[in-house]
C-alpha cells in the first residue's frame, strides 16, 4: 500500500478526495511527509479520515491541512465537529481559542491532545474545553497526560474547578535544605580546641626550663 501511494504521488497526482477515500482510515498513517504535503486541503472537506493512530508529525500536518480546509467555517458552531478528528495535532493557541466556544470536548479526545499543547492550558481553559465532561478529569489525574498537566498547575487554581484534583504546586512554601556536616568534620575542631587549652601549660614549661638553665 505504501509503495502504491508513493508511486501515485511520484507520477504527479494530487491526493484529492478520491485518492484519500481510496487510502481510507486504514492506510492514512503510511503517508510520509512529502505525501502529506501533497494533500489538497479542500479534499478533507469530502474525505473521512481518522489520524488518531498516526505519528505526532502526521497529526500535526493533517491538522494544519484541516484547519485550512474548514477556515471559512471557523466561527460557525459546526466547526468543532469538522475539525474534531484532527485535534490531536492542534497547537495550544488553537485549543485556547476553542475553550471559549463551549465545545464540551469528551475526555477521550482531551487525553489524546498534543502533550506540549495540553501542558500550556490553564485550568480555566481546560474547563472551557471539557464543559460538562469536566468531572471525568478526576478519573485520569493519576495517569498521563493529565497527571503531567496537573503537576505544572497551581493547586489553588485546580481547587477552583471543584472536581477533586490534587498534585498541583503549592504556593507560599519555600523548601530550605539544611546542610548536614559529617561527624568526622568535628575532629579537627576538637584538636584545635585541645591545643589552645594546653598552650598555657606548654609555655609555662618552656619558661621554667629557660630559668633553670
Amino acid at each position: 500500500a505504501s509503495a502504491a501511494i508513493r508511486r501515485y504521488v511520484e507520477l504527479g497526482n494530487a491526493l484529492n478526495a478520491t485518492a484519500l477515500d481510496a487510502i481510507g482510515m486504514r492506510y492514512i498513517c503510511l503517508l510520509n511527509s512529502t505525501e502529506l504535503q501533497a494533500i489538497d486541503p479542500p479534499s478533507l472537506r469530502l474525505a473521512s479520515l481518522d489520524p488518531s493512530a498516526c505519528s505526532q508529525e502526521t497529526k500535526n500536518v493533517l491538522y494544519q491541512k484541516a484547519k485550512e480546509a474548514f477556515s471559512d467555517q471557523h466561527h460557525l458552531p459546526a466547526y468543532y465537529e469538522l475539525i474534531l478528528p484532527y485535534l490531536g495535532g492542534a497547537p495550544a493557541a488553537d485549543l485556547k481559542a476553542l475553550s471559549r466556544d463551549d465545545v464540551n470536548m469528551n475526555i477521550s479526545t482531551f487525553v489524546n491532545l498534543r502533550k506540549d499543547s495540553l501542558r500550556n492550558l490553564t485550568p480555566r481553559e481546560v474547563q472551557g474545553l471539557l464543559g460538562m465532561h469536566l468531572p471525568e478529569l478526576a478519573q485520569w489525574q493519576n495517569r498521563s497526560p493529565v497527571r503531567d498537566w496537573i503537576q505544572v498547575q497551581k493547586q489553588s487554581e485546580l481547587d477552583q474547578l471543584h472536581v477533586g484534583l490534587t498534585g498541583g504546586t503549592q504556593e507560599g512554601y519555600i523548601n530550605i535544605v539544611t546542610p548536614k556536616f559529617p561527624a568526622t568534620s568535628s575532629a579537627p575542631l576538637k584538636t584545635v580546641a585541645t591545643a589552645f587549652h594546653l598552650l598555657p601549660a606548654l609555655l609555662l614549661s618552656v619558661l621554667m626550663l629557660s630559668i633553670l638553665s
